[in-house]
């Protein structure tokens, strides 16, 4: 008697787990440096796809890894010089005005030098600029009419990148100045777009006659090194130069439209996660706590801008700059007294 075959049923395939690499190790290695717990790191890790037995076992062994004992004992060292600017920057902020960026109409060369090179202050100018031609003469027109035949570098696209700066040389785009300026007058609000220092157009002899345009410097700035010290800056409201710090201090004065200026402390870099060359990945506009938790202990300084007033920006204090209006700018860094520094920048864009 034929009788039917029992309906087969194919076992399960076998479970495919990840395998543990260097590249997992290290990973253990850093979160477990930056305070992940052991039970987070395991859920992780599992959550990828690696067997729990493995993420388990490679977690306890990296505790007595002789290598991770070593770092272990220079993340010591690393607090304590933490504590040592985070103790300093509680005493700068004990001062009844810290928060206040302060507004003058001019000081003279000692003092400035004292309450702000030395005690690295903020400050804005608000008389620099009143023998100033380029007061009366400089607008998106003048522009137009007297330069609009010359290229431009600008970065554009930045709205597709949200480290446009960090990768501004992917961002370069050459431009008759006529067509730049119809492009900033027509087309609104924006961060898409912007004139920056790194145009360099100072540099070039067409643009020339926009230096002599500049009147007084601060008492502390040497006239003759301007022309290889300056830069130029145009834009529409919008453009956001997102947060990061200087290596050299320098002179930004608002020539038509207004700015806001956010600054932070450089004592403060230990909560700014600058993994990256000398910037921040925080928008100081919508900060994310929950990825960015040390940021919520972090005293910003903000001052607006207007036309006229000259920013001093003292050594490595972090910055955010936010156009309010379409804006023409004028930076310098010409001072006459050392304002060469060297920083080891960390270089690890992906961390």
């Amino acid at each position: 008697m034929n009788r039917p075959l029992a309906k087969f049923t194919p076992p399960p395939p076998p479970v495919s787990y990840r395998p543990l690499d260097d590249g997992w190790r290290q990973w253990i290695a850093e979160n477990r440096l930056r305070d992940c717990t052991a039970e987070s790191v395991i859920a992780t890790m599992v959550a990828a796809g690696v067997h729990p037995h493995d993420a388990q076992i490679s977690v306890m062994q990296m505790e007595s890894n002789p290598v991770f004992l070593a770092a272990r004992r220079h993340q010591e060292l690393l607090r304590k010089l933490e504590s040592v600017v985070a103790n300093q920057q509680r005493l700068w902020e004990s001062a009844p005005r810290y928060a206040t960026v302060e507004k003058r109409g001019e000081v003279e060369a000692d003092e400035f030098v004292e309450r702000y090179v030395r005690g690295s202050r903020p400050l804005v100018l608000t008389g620099l600029t009143a023998d100033w031609p380029a007061m009366k003469r400089w607008s998106p027109n003048y522009l137009k009419q007297h330069f609009g035949h010359l290229s431009v570098e600008i970065q554009c696209k930045r709205n597709s990148d949200a480290r446009y700066e960090e990768n501004k040389l992917d961002h370069r785009e050459v431009q008759l100045c006529g067509d730049f300026v119809d492009r900033v007058v027509s087309g609104g609000p924006t961060n898409d777009y912007y004139m920056t220092a790194n145009n360099e157009a100072l540099r070039q002899p067409g643009f020339a006659p926009l230096l002599d345009d500049i009147g007084s410097l601060p008492p502390i700035c040497d006239r003759a090194q301007l022309s290889r010290s300056s830069s130029f800056w145009f834009g529409p409201a919008g453009t956001v130069t997102p947060l990061h710090h200087d290596t050299l201090m320098l002179f930004h004065t608002q020539v038509v439209g207004r700015k806001r200026w956010r600054f932070i402390s450089p004592l403060d870099t230990p909560k700014l996660y600058n993994f990256n060359g000398v910037f921040s990945p925080i928008d100081v506009d919508k900060p994310d706590l929950k990825r960015f938790p040390l940021f919520a202990d972090v005293t910003m300084l903000e001052v607006v801008v207007e036309a006229g007033e000259t920013v001093f920006l003292p050594l490595g204090w972090w910055h955010q700059v936010t156009s309010l209006d379409v804006s023409l700018s004028f930076s310098f860094s010409n001072l006459n007294i050392p304002n060469q520094f060297s920083y080891a920048n960390p270089t690890m864009p992906d961390w």
